[in-house]
């Protein structure tokens, strides 16, 4: 039996999204629900993946089955496909497993040619409706399978507009269509030496083969590369009958949300077109009404369409996007997929649907990308600035974005690659603004509406977005734009209110993100659920009050170095340096022990009955020398000492690779003075706390061990501080000592370490930069080009290297476990705040990770999600 490659609606059901994507599955789902969509057949994601493996072809059971479908396809319609009568017309449209919106083509009206145009106009008595279709289908056509670009046809449309003396598309007459229809096929046939292609079965041969051509295309690559969309094999292909929007008044066609995806207000929410076809609303030409408005113009309608949302988003238990047609007053829904909704809208609706019985929580909490958290913890703008409101649009996407002005997509890519901040701003955007869209803080349109490409895209990036800013006049040519007199340059710099929908000028104060409604509810519930701990990242009080209020449980990393390099310390911290004897040495760096002290205690008093990880002094030294010639003849005046001997000592210091050199554990070894003030300064801050009713658990963790000679000389002089600083305060403090695991050494002769360490914190950046031999500060100028070749999957400075990284861990921990199954074991490299490597550190059986302050909500939701993946 021959394998089946071609699915009708009614053979299909919405579990099967792999093989029929996810329009198809959809499709196929609400035809078995008995939803009125038009019929059609879905070629399935094997027939694309067979496509690209056989150089472009597939085998001759494709064709025939397709043939099959559409005779039964015309059975069904009662139209016979090319009848010169009666003509069947289909759309042709793409449909992977995971939603890309608008990347990959679609093409409507397949079917026509000069002599099934004339049947059409007779059979609906609409001559006008019917050219207008052709025109469509030609510009479509001739666009995505005969390549001929896209604003050649667009030059011609405006043209004949300008000459019609019309505005808009629906208001030009039966001469203008026809003398648009005919200058199409000379275009086509100057740009391609063929005659634009009249036989149907020919046409969707060649659409086909199109939309599978367009998995491939840049902007769907970059789609998949942005969002991290990895192992699908392809496209699926979606033939379908064609309902027309734009056969008058009584029609339309639009596109509407169970929810609204900005906000995730329980409101159905959308828009639509009358006389118009799909693209003209996701397209943003048109500026479209509200979906309230349809209630006032067709009430039977919009109570019909508002049945089918309730139905659909009970059905699939998410908010659902629905592209829908009314064709002579009779609905059609076209399409229903999960919606792409802001993190906002996305936290807000997780939650409201438990409260409705309509999800678990465990459900809700995998819903929510924990990437896509970022965006609720970034400022907002300020409601107490002084602001200039220049213009108003649509508010699109929330949120506050600022940044100078920008007009096309590859310049606002190349300004955000030199570290710009960029707002992008365009008439409209197309799927061929995905990179300059990516890299933006923010979109800004003077068309289209909610619905319109530049939203979708915009929510499911998450980027602020304002559309439909009809006052602005954009001029890209003279990289511009105008709102009356006012002028805006490209450079110029505006803030975007995603919130309102208000242009602001120049750059407005932010205030700082909260914890709170459906957000901290939403972090309750994860908090329930995870295994793994989350701890922070700081080295300042502010910080780790910060990391506090988004719920940090502890500190896993506080980099002392970073309280060295205020004037006075790093002065110290100098001095030491160029002391000539142990003696001078002790005394220079016991200068900064009171504020380090301060410091410290600080820290402990935010962190009141929470672990805090103390890193001592890591850097190698050189970083605290100067090396401008000004500095160094100061710093002579300053210590009275010659310029010749810091000149020496900078030469001394010098090392060729430093990273690798002397610092971490060796500087306490040879400097022991160092780690000896530090480690007083953390214990006397400790007891001080503990006389005041404070809490502390420091944990005192010696950097860069490779050996267990350097580990036992280090925790021997550590414990002995401590334990006599204890003693002499008379008090109880639960302190710990351990070790940073980032040499792949360390993960080797972990159970030797385990014997005495405490605890092991995985400095996954350094354990990444010495397995791969990659420097991080230099490894940008080859990665991204190792991530386009498929050498590397993901930067694995952003997300931990499994095979190689993982595999060390994973040895590191089974080691030690061995030895001290009670050992404390967390991460605190960037990676701590990773989606991926939470889920990997979750898997290893780690107990806690440690991440920035901003990143500790995506890092309890995540390891929620971890736990809840484990557990299915």
């Amino acid at each position: 039996m021959p394998k089946k490659y071609v699915y009708s609606f009614k053979e299909g059901k919405k579990e099967m999204k792999e093989l029929l994507g996810g329009k198809g599955a959809n499709l196929a789902e609400m035809t078995s629900l008995g939803i009125t969509v038009p019929p059609g057949f879905t070629v399935t994601t094997q027939v694309c993946d067979v496509y690209y493996k056989n150089n472009r072809k597939y085998p001759k059971e494709v064709i025939n089955q397709i043939d099959k479908k559409l005779a039964e396809l015309e059975k069904e319609i009662g139209k016979k496909f090319g009848d010169k009568k009666d003509p069947l017309l289909v759309s042709v449209r793409s449909g992977a497993a995971v939603s890309m919106p608008g990347m990959m083509d679609t093409i409507l009206n397949l079917g026509l040619n000069d002599e099934t145009v004339e049947g059409l106009a007779k059979k609906t008595g609409n001559e006008r409706f019917a050219l207008d279709s052709y025109r469509r289908f030609m510009q479509m056509f001739g666009d995505v399978v005969l390549k001929v670009e896209h604003d050649k046809f667009e030059n011609i449309l405006g043209k004949t507009k300008k000459a019609q003396g019309v505005k808009i598309d629906s208001e030009l007459g039966i001469n203008g269509l026809k003398e648009v229809v005919n200058k199409y096929k000379a275009l086509i046939k100057e740009e391609t030496g063929k005659d634009f292609p009249a036989n149907p079965k020919i046409q969707l041969q060649m659409a086909i083969d199109a939309v599978f051509d367009s998995w491939n295309n840049e902007r769907a690559i970059s789609y998949r590369r942005i969002n991290e969309i990895k192992g699908l094999i392809g496209t699926a292909v979606n033939v379908q009958a064609m309902v027309f929007g734009n056969m008058g008044n009584d029609c339309a066609t639009g596109v509407a949300f169970t929810r609204n995806p900005s906000n995730g207000e329980k409101k159905f929410y959308g828009e639509f077109l009358i006389n118009a076809q799909g693209e003209d609303v996701v397209a943003g030409i048109r500026t479209p009404n509200t979906i309230e408005e349809l209630k006032k113009i067709m009430p039977g309608i919009y109570n019909e369409l508002l049945e089918v949302q309730k139905k659909l988003e009970t059905h699939y238990k998410d908010m659902q996007d629905i592209e829908f047609t009314i064709e002579k007053g009779k609905l059609y829904i076209l399409q229903t997929r999960s919606g792409k909704r802001t993190a906002h809208a996305a936290v807000k609706i997780a939650v409201d649907m438990v409260n409705e019985g309509l999800i678990a929580k465990g459900d809700a909490i995998l819903r929510i990308d924990p990437g896509q958290l970022d965006k609720l913890l970034h400022k907002s703008i300020d409601p107490n600035a002084n602001v200039r409101i220049i213009a108003k649009g649509l508010p699109a996407s929330p949120g506050a974005a600022v940044g100078e002005v920008y007009f096309t997509a590859d310049k606002a890519k190349d300004m955000a690659e030199i570290g710009k901040k960029v707002i992008l701003v365009r008439a409209e955007t197309s799927p061929e603004d995905i990179e300059g869209m990516h890299a933006a803080q923010g979109i800004l349109t003077s068309r289209g509406g909610v619905t319109s490409h530049a939203a979708l895209v915009s929510r499911g990036m998450g980027k602020t977005c304002i559309v439909g800013a009809e006052k602005i006049s954009v001029d890209e040519q003279g990289k511009k734009f105008s709102i009356g007199n006012r002028v805006i340059k490209e450079g110029d710099k505006i803030t975007l209110n995603g919130t309102t929908g208000e242009v602001l000028l120049g750059e407005v104060s932010f205030v700082e993100p909260e914890l709170k409604g459906e957000f901290k509810t939403i972090m309750e519930w994860a908090d329930s659920i995870r295994k793994l701990k989350v701890r922070t990242n700081a080295d300042t009080p502010h910080d780790s009050k910060v990391a506090l209020d988004f719920g940090a449980q502890g500190i896993g990393l506080c980099r002392t170095e970073h309280m060295f390099f205020d004037e006075i310390r790093i002065k110290a911290v100098r001095e030491m340096m160029l002391a000539d004897t142990q003696e001078a040495r002790k005394k220079a760096i016991d200068k900064i022990m009171p504020m380090q002290k301060k410091d410290f205690k600080e820290i402990f008093k935010i962190m009141d009955g929470l672990p805090v990880n103390i890193r001592l002094l890591d850097p190698p030294l050189h970083e605290f020398l100067p090396t401008e010639k000004e500095d160094i003849e100061m710093l002579a005046r300053e210590l009275n000492v010659s310029v010749k001997k810091i000149n020496e000592l900078i030469l001394a210091t010098k090392e060729f690779n430093p990273m690798l050199g002397f610092r971490g554990c060796r500087l306490g070894i040879v400097y022991p003075e160092i780690s000896e003030m530090q480690t007083r300064a953390i214990m006397e801050a400790a007891c001080e706390c503990a006389k005041e009713g404070i809490n502390t658990q420091p944990e005192i963790m010696i950097p860069l061990t490779g050996t267990m000679k350097e580990y036992e000389i280090l925790h021997y002089d550590l414990k002995r501080i401590s334990d006599e600083i204890i003693k002499k305060n008379k008090v109880k403090v639960d302190y710990s000592i351990g070790t940073m695991i980032e040499i792949p050494r360390a993960c080797i002769i972990a159970d030797k370490l385990a014997e005495k360490a405490k605890f092991f914190s995985f400095g996954t950046n350094d354990l990444t930069q010495m397995i791969f031999g990659y420097s991080r500060d230099d490894a940008g100028k080859f990665l991204p080009a190792y991530i386009k070749k498929g050498i590397l999957e993901k930067d694995p400075f952003v997300s931990i290297d499994t095979e190689g990284v993982g595999y060390l861990m994973e040895l590191g921990v089974k080691k030690a476990r061995k030895v001290n199954p009670k050992i404390k074991i967390g991460i605190c490299g960037e990676h701590g705040g990773d989606p991926s490597s939470i889920k990997f550190c979750h898997n290893l059986g780690l107990n806690y990770v440690s991440c920035s302050p901003f990143r500790v909500p995506i890092a309890r939701l995540a390891a929620a999600q971890a736990a809840l993946e484990e557990k299915r």
